[in-house]
């Protein structure tokens, strides 16, 4: 059914005072999840992220793969291996990470939103040593975790109109090409960037009392209560690193981080451009 004129024109000025907000601020978008793999949510984000840009907010959109590369590895018969929810990177790992994120996948994510009218850049944490990285976890290999942001290039790009779209591998000091985690990574970019704003993309709803119930979202979050969060057994899993990373990012110095249902055709304009907002914001 197509919305009427006059509704059109009420959800833009309502949108108004959000871009006025935002305009010539930066914005961290970490680009992950089912998002990334079903076709429509793809060209729904890449839209977002256009749209973004046109109304003058500077977004950065910060990308993993993680399916890719294990899809990837499969192809060419090396195993998967995780610890902690972190993939095992060897050698022959590393050579494909690299491969993939700072491959195929940025390049992809580069031509569609060429494609959809936008300009963008793709780099790599490795790029003008943007991202300097130092081993983890000696078991898990090539796997990094950031020592340091040179965000110059990321600068460049947009102070010439581009949208960096950024894959996260980094260096170490040895110049090993290290694994890091996008969420970690996202962080990072974000605080040394100064943004305003930080959009972490998941595959639920976002912070939820319960999991198994939607109606049990906790809207908003302060940093100093996330420890006691995770004490109590509401953040499990593979969600204690995702909120972490938002916590990390407002301890960074980010005015906040929004945790979002990725799911959501069009989720990163609902949770910026409208009264009610979307997910999980954390703040200090």
């Amino acid at each position: 059914m197509d919305i009427p004129v006059k509704t059109k024109a009420e959800i833009l000025i309502q949108a108004l005072p959000y871009m006025q907000k935002y305009y010539g601020k930066v914005v961290v978008v970490k680009y992950g999840g089912n998002a990334m793999v079903d076709a429509e949510l793809k060209r729904a984000v890449m839209s977002d992220v256009i749209l973004l840009s046109l109304v003058g907010i500077r977004v950065v959109l910060v990308h993993g793969g993680g399916p890719e590369i294990t899809s990837m590895l499969k192809k060419l018969g090396i195993e998967s291996k995780f610890v902690g929810g972190l993939r095992v990177t060897d050698e022959a790992t590393s050579e494909v990470v690299q491969m993939v994120l700072a491959g195929k996948t940025n390049k992809d994510l580069v031509a569609l939103v060429d494609q959809m009218g936008g300009r963008a850049i793709g780099i790599c944490g490795i790029d003008g040593g943007m991202l300097r990285a130092q081993p983890a976890d000696p078991e898990l290999g090539y796997v990094g975790e950031v020592s340091s942001v040179d965000v110059r290039p990321i600068e460049l790009a947009l102070d010439n109109g581009y949208i960096p779209v950024v894959a996260t591998v980094g260096m170490d000091a040895d110049r090993h090409v290290m694994n890091v985690n996008a969420d970690t990574a996202a962080a990072a970019i974000a605080g040394a960037l100064g943004a305003e704003n930080i959009v972490m993309m998941t595959d639920i709803r976002g912070l939820m009392r319960d999991m198994a119930d939607p109606s049990s979202l906790i809207p908003e979050v302060t940093i100093g209560e996330v420890p006691g969060l995770i004490e109590r057994g509401v953040v499990q899993g593979g969600m204690i690193p995702k909120v972490k990373c938002c916590a990390d990012a407002v301890k960074l110095g980010v005015k906040r981080a929004v945790m979002i249902d990725g799911r959501i055709p069009h989720a990163i304009l609902i949770e910026m451009f409208s009264d009610e907002g979307i997910g999980t914001m954390f703040y200090s």
